[in-house]
């Protein structure tokens, strides 16, 4: 017998798939032919509320939009090569920009350059040809990249604080994940707000807001945090050196964009965790910050605060305040070069 939960998702989902649902918003994937680009391209084309996708590379976009297109659900595909990205995100609603280089083990998420001149370059087309586009940032280092994307759309004169994410879902769905496999239930039942940043300490799972995360203590504890902070690594290190995340971050990135296409198409009380320009803790210096975020009809709707958390959250926190201040920092400084 179905719960009352599943009843629920079920009759959204058929909604959604309904003839009447609203398909209105055209989605622009930069960098759709790589690890993440092209599941994440193939699960956006899955999504009722994408009207038409855009994809763009420096190559092979056309072939994976055909490859794409070829799927049997509403939506049209166009794939577009490396000199036409202004044609790839005229009219778009909402750009996904997972473009950038993989991690190799040992590597740190907060690390090269090279992904935040992809970044840079990526958002000076968009302050150009969609300066009203909602801009949802995958690439590493989100901590940097964010604030980045901020900076070149300040010096444009289009900065909207409502309309620039770091997706930092991820991070969300493996706390969820973790903590169901312990708890032995489903991860609906196991929904983690995680808080702070998209690497390492900087991310920090309140645990103690779920009814099966509070129960851990000690070492179980200590070794669920360490894991939901470096989950990368795991993943890195079991690929052998051929590749990072990118199937949980392409359907990370999938997900949080469904949330904001639903805020934006007039659903209420939609509010999942985002990396977005945040007053929580800017009397640190850190004006950027991951937390529970309502989504809507102009993005950003409302910004919630951390709530309460635990001495060890507390901890937490402490610790991911200066590290988050200095890479925040760091990808303003880049961008100002």
């Amino acid at each position: 017998m179905f719960s009352r939960q599943a009843a629920r998702v079920l009759a959204r989902n058929a909604r959604l798939f309904s003839s009447s649902a609203p398909r209105q918003t055209k989605v622009a994937v930069l960098g759709a032919s790589g690890g993440i680009g092209q599941p994440l391209s193939l699960l956006l084309k899955l999504d009722p509320l994408v009207s038409s996708l855009n994809l763009y590379d420096i190559r092979l976009a056309p072939g994976v939009a055909a490859d794409v297109s070829h799927i049997d659900t509403p939506g049209e595909v166009n794939g577009y090569p490396a000199d036409k990205l202004d044609d790839a995100l005229d009219g778009v609603k909402v750009v996904v920009i997972p473009a950038g280089v993989p991690r190799k083990p040992g590597s740190d998420p907060s690390g090269p350059q090279t992904n935040a001149s992809i970044v840079r370059d990526l958002a000076s087309a968009v302050a150009r040809v969609s300066p009203e586009a909602h801009v949802l940032v995958i690439s590493n280092p989100v901590n940097s990249t964010v604030p980045i994307v901020a900076s070149v759309f300040e010096k444009a004169g289009v900065f909207d604080p409502r309309r620039v994410f770091g997706v930092t879902t991820l991070d969300v769905v493996r706390a969820a994940r973790f903590v169901s496999g312990i708890a032995n239930v489903a991860p609906a039942q196991t929904p983690i707000t995680v808080v702070g940043g998209h690497s390492g300490v900087t991310i920090v799972p309140l645990l103690s807001q779920n009814r099966y995360g509070k129960s851990l203590a000690g070492e179980a504890y200590e070794k669920l945090v360490h894991r939901i902070q470096f989950g990368g690594d795991e993943v890195v290190k079991a690929k052998d050196g051929a590749g990072s995340a990118t199937l949980s971050m392409a359907y990370a990135g999938a997900k949080f964009a469904n949330a904001l296409l639903r805020g934006l198409n007039g659903e209420k009380g939609v509010v999942t965790p985002t990396f977005v320009k945040s007053d929580l803790y800017a009397d640190k210096g850190v004006d950027f910050f991951a937390s529970n975020v309502e989504l809507g009809k102009n993005g950003v709707e409302k910004i919630y605060p951390v709530g309460p958390i635990s001495p060890e959250e507390q901890k937490l926190l402490d610790a991911a305040l200066p590290e988050l201040k200095k890479n925040i920092e760091k990808g303003r400084a880049f961008a100002a070069q």
